[in-house]
């Protein structure tokens, strides 16, 4: 049984992740704001602060912890465009801060929970570790900023780039609860059930199968397992290191529009739109070295099984 710490651990991967550390035996506490967190979402001790309070970090470290697993961060594209002092301030001072913190009470592990938006546009896929490094948003820049820092502390860390987190709980407790909601499945769900106005598919004409984006879905509970994979294997003094955590396969915006009616057995109402600037027209992880070092391999691989958890949280939503 190891001590972690999971910042952010209140939001939408951080509470699946956390509800693992505790299903294995692990001694939990949650470190949130609760800005975008659920308190509802957290079944063990949780210290309502932010990662930017050196009093509020070093007292919580204080206490004494083998591990910590970062996902508290601000997420938006969009508002990182127009704040991006704040993405600065959160994302990569506030990593600086608790790594520092970490460090000097004697944190033998730091899992960060990054993002493949620092690889940018890519030039080929699958995207794999090596890819260039060229973030398109403050968003992206924060996250591959936050690696930077990441790499010259003094706890061994390992960044997780992950590609479009999805799904839910397979119980249906735990799911997406965003304000606003970003995401294409929970707003595809909500769509059919008329809690919001129809979907808009933003392209046609992509150079893709059916001329719609293509994105790697991953589903929240692998994630979940990639980090406890992570965190043993720093645990057992491994040195770190950066790891993409995909299906190692794409689903395009019809292909899943597509998945939705038939989990569901209802039309998705759906509306034509321009292209966003800055969406790449197919964007996939490559995940041999997840695989090979991690010993972690993505096991919801259907687009099928990710929107069914995704459907079955929709319908009994608790926050």
């Amino acid at each position: 049984m190891a001590r972690i710490l999971v910042t952010g651990g209140a939001g939408y991967i951080g509470s699946h992740c956390s509800r693992m550390l505790l299903e294995r035996g692990d001694d939990v506490v949650v470190l949130d704001d609760l800005s975008t967190g659920h308190a509802e979402s957290v079944a063990c001790e949780l210290v309502v602060g932010d990662i930017r309070d050196e009093v509020v970090v070093r007292k919580t470290l204080a206490r004494g912890f083998d591990g910590v697993i970062h996902f508290a961060a601000k997420a938006l594209v969009g508002e990182s465009v127009s704040s991006p002092a704040l993405y600065a301030d959160v994302n990569v001072r506030g990593t600086e801060l608790l790594a520092r913190c970490a460090a000097g009470t004697g944190v033998r592990a730091f899992v960060f929970s990054s993002s493949c938006s620092i690889y940018g546009t890519p030039k080929t896929t699958p995207v794999d570790e090596d890819a260039p490094k060229a973030p398109e948003s403050p968003y992206g820049e924060s996250k591959w900023a936050a690696e930077q820092v990441l790499a010259g502390a003094d706890v061994p860390s390992a960044c997780l780039r992950y590609f479009n987190a999805a799904g839910a709980h397979p119980d249906g407790s735990l799911g997406e609860s965003h304000d606003p909601e970003t995401h294409l499945i929970p707003l595809a769900l909500d769509a059919v059930m008329g809690r919001r106005p129809p979907l808009k598919l933003f392209g046609r004409d992509y150079p893709t199968p059916d001329g719609t984006c293509v994105r790697d879905y991953i589903h929240v509970q692998d994630l979940a397992r990639a980090h406890l994979r992570a965190l043993d294997m720093l645990l057992g003094g491994h040195p770190g290191g950066a790891w993409n955590l995909g299906t190692g396969r794409g689903t395009s915006v019809l292909e899943l529009i597509h998945a939705v009616e038939r989990v569901t057995g209802r039309a998705v109402p759906y509306e034509d739109a321009p292209r966003r600037t800055g969406d790449p027209a197919a964007v996939w992880a490559r995940v041999d070295r997840a695989e090979h070092d991690l010993g972690w391999r993505a096991q919801h691989t259907a687009i099928d099984a990710v929107v069914e958890d995704a459907w079955r949280w929709a319908q009994a939503r608790r926050f």
